[in-house]
């Protein structure tokens, strides 16, 4: 039974991917990046300028939301996700996880912008919103509001949640010497359910506090022992480039197996790892306090670029220095620990372990935020609350059971469908982030510090920015 639902959900996310997914991204994100006039590649200087904006202390920064997103974002899809990519895809997997970014990057502005705009009141000093809340407002549509937070409870809750569980889990293997027939699996299960359930019923402020502490904290950390590998290996740079470009246009064999290919592989990983157009960042982008909606579409995106293309790429060319790579079968977190194990010996074991739990369990938080933002918009019942509370923490404890290809097939299936929904809604809706973006750019001409107003840009159904 087991084996017969691992095959079924291998063939849905190979079909979603190939046939779909894949052009769906791309074309969606070269859409918007020219109407944004490639935003993604512009911000810079205005996203640091958000960045640095006070927030009154009841409320959540641009900052604190931008690490609750990058706590979703910056986790195993920037380690074993480049892994498991490298291994299942080649070296030109690498290019197309950054060309998904670079594209991505206006999918994350236009997403987040409308995150903001259609917000609403979540408590006294809260806000709560994201695609859910904007496709109910901008088109008039609840069923296709409530579909959209069906398919992001399901991913973010029952996906990655359990891919989450699952490596955690699956970090102490080496140090319990092989414990999947043991018990072992069952007590780390436990206790990380446990855990994760505290800060579940704490709600966002508490998400948030913990995410704003220890996301820098381990993204520097983790950033600065992969630089010093990289460093010491810079001799080998030169090649490890020309190797990923020239497998990312080795069409021939790209087009002989395009299921398994670099571009399907790079794309897949990549939109796990940075979330680009997947309709997740904006429930985090909507409960920032800030006086311009698409001032915090440009700090998503600054987190879509952290993600990617620093430290996603600084974890691929720590596995493609090392020597291991090429004389064994390890996939996924086995390969990266004996990667850390050859570059620093017993201190890259550990230290990658150590990061691995880490950053799965920040993601769980935040992944649990996402999903109780949008079930609260499917309901208000604090009974039916709590007991999607109970029901997370139960798939947190499964998550630890699952096997390496079912706890990531079933991932990636949830988040193409929710990743479907939410481009369709986006592209839509681009128009409105677009006039956003413009009555931004004007305030910034006029040396004005931009103030948002509705009205305005012709937008008169909104609960804020009145």
């Amino acid at each position: 039974m087991y084996s017969a639902v691992e095959n079924f959900v291998g063939l849905v996310s190979g079909f979603l991917y190939t046939y779909w997914l894949v052009f769906a991204l791309i074309l969606c994100g070269l859409y918007l990046s020219f109407r944004t006039g490639f935003i993604q590649l512009r911000f810079l200087k205005d996203a640091i300028f958000v960045l640095r904006e006070k927030s009154q202390k009841e409320h959540i920064s641009p900052f604190g939301a931008l690490m609750v997103s990058t706590a979703s974002r910056v986790g195993i899809g920037n380690i074993v996700g480049v892994a498991v990519a490298i291994a299942g895809g080649g070296v030109g997997a690498l290019f197309w996880m950054w060309i998904t970014a670079i594209l991505g990057g206006a999918s994350a502005f236009v997403e987040s912008t409308l995150a903001q705009v259609y917000k609403r009141s979540d408590g006294k000093h809260s806000y709560k919103g994201g695609p859910a809340y904007y496709i109910e407002s901008a088109l008039s549509s609840k069923s296709f509001g409530v579909l959209f937070a069906i398919s992001l409870i399901l991913c973010f809750s029952f996906g990655f949640n359990g891919l989450q569980s699952y490596t955690l889990a699956s970090a102490f293997d080496i140090y319990a010497g092989g414990f999947e027939n043991t018990s072992f699996k069952l007590f780390v299960g436990i206790i990380v359910a446990i855990l994760s359930g505290y800060f579940f019923f704490k709600g966002a402020k508490a998400t948030a506090f913990i995410s704003s502490v220890l996301v820098p904290a381990m993204a520097l950390g983790y950033l600065l022992v992969a630089l010093f590998v990289i460093f010491s290996n810079i001799e080998k740079l030169p090649m490890i480039f020309s190797h990923v470009f020239e497998e990312a246009f080795n069409f021939e064999a790209i087009f002989s197996g395009f299921a398994g290919s670099a571009i399907v592989i790079g794309i897949k990983r990549g939109l796990y790892s940075n979330e680009a157009g997947m309709g997740s960042a904006p429930n985090a982008a909507a409960s920032a306090h800030t006086s311009h909606p698409a001032k915090q579409g440009m700090v998503q995106t600054l987190s879509v670029f952290i993600d990617t293309l620093v430290i996603c790429s600084c974890s691929a060319f720590m596995v493609l220095c090392a020597d291991i790579v090429k004389n064994t079968e390890l996939k996924g977190l086995g390969l990266i620990q004996g990667v850390m194990q050859e570059h620093l010996g017993s201190f890259g074991l550990l230290f990658v372990s150590v990061a691995i739990v880490l950053f799965a369990f920040t993601s769980i938080i935040g992944n649990h935020f996402y999903a109780e933002a949008n079930f609260k918009f499917i309901s208000t019942s604090k009974r039916g609350l709590f007991v999607f509370r109970l029901l997370a923490m139960l798939m947190v404890f499964v998550g630890a059971q699952l096997s390496l290809s079912l706890a990531w097939d079933l991932a990636d299936v949830f988040m193409g469908f929710m990743a479907s929904v939410n481009i369709v809604a986006i592209l839509l809706l681009s128009n409105i982030a677009v006039r956003v973006l413009k009555d931004y750019q004007k305030q910034r001409k006029e040396g004005k510090n931009p103030v948002f107003k509705a009205s305005d840009v012709g937008i008169n159904n909104t609960e804020f920015w009145k």
